[in-house]
């Protein structure tokens, strides 16, 4: 079984070592970049996570993590020390998959690291799907999911989306018009304890599906709030 590799972009020295000996003593590839730049030339088709700072000169992370979705779906853990909510929510639009404020202990790191790359094994499971195996569908409306593959089309065409985005449709339309709170579906989908602060993440999360599903994603068809109580996948068009 190969070792999972793991990028950390981070301008300051100390921390990039620190990090990269932390990550190499629980046996990962640790590839080095100290700006944005240098980050985007050393991403490589088999890493598996990118660490990366938000505030670094020249290219920000921010803007890195956009670069990076143009061409990969490869889990992204923001670091920071900024603390406000506003600034999680900018970071996980910019396509971010979690985040961690400094300072921060290296249990937590850890911790963190190991439950996205969990998660993103679990996604691309569908290569390890064997090509004789029946492919087992979900369809409601023009929005189908092959789950063996971890497929999305709408409207015949597929469409790219993030892990998460995947797991939190696949949670809707596996069980179509029951409505899901913010907190059902944070537990279900990042396998962690909810607190009230999740709510903006989930949030963010279901805006960003519905622009890649949905046709007018200010008035979705699909994807559907029931204010006060939380989100489900509307079956009217099906």
């Amino acid at each position: 079984m190969s070792k999972e590799r793991i990028l950390i972009v981070e301008d300051d020295a100390d921390i990039r070592e620190g990090v990269r000996i932390l990550l190499e003593s629980e046996d990962y590839m640790v590839d080095e970049a100290e700006d944005g730049r240098e980050g985007l030339e050393n991403l490589r088709d088999d890493t598996d996570l990118v660490i990366l700072d938000i505030m670094m000169p020249g290219i920000s992370g921010l803007r890195t993590c956009e670069e990076i979705r143009k061409i990969s779906n490869v889990p992204v853990l923001f670091l920071t020390a900024k603390v406000q909510e506003s600034d999680k929510l900018i970071g996980l639009m910019a396509g971010g998959d979690d985040y961690l404020t400094k300072p921060f202990s290296y249990a937590e790191l850890l911790g963190r690291v190991k439950a996205l790359l969990r998660r993103y094994k679990v996604y691309m499971g569908k290569n390890e799907t064997s090509d004789s195996q029946e492919d087992n569908y979900i369809k409601i409306g023009n929005v189908r999911i092959n789950c063996n593959y971890n497929e999305v089309f709408v409207d015949g065409k597929e469409k790219d989306l993030s892990e998460l985005e995947y797991r939190i449709l696949l949670l809707l339309m596996e069980h179509p018009r029951k409505i899901f709170s913010a907190q059902n579906i944070y537990e279900s989908v990042w396998n962690e304890p909810y607190f009230y602060s999740c709510n903006g993440t989930v949030m963010v999360h279901i805006r960003k599906l519905r622009v890649k599903i949905e046709k007018d994603p200010q008035n979705p068809r699909y994807i559907m709030t029931v204010w006060g109580k939380g989100y489900k996948f509307d079956t009217r068009y099906s």
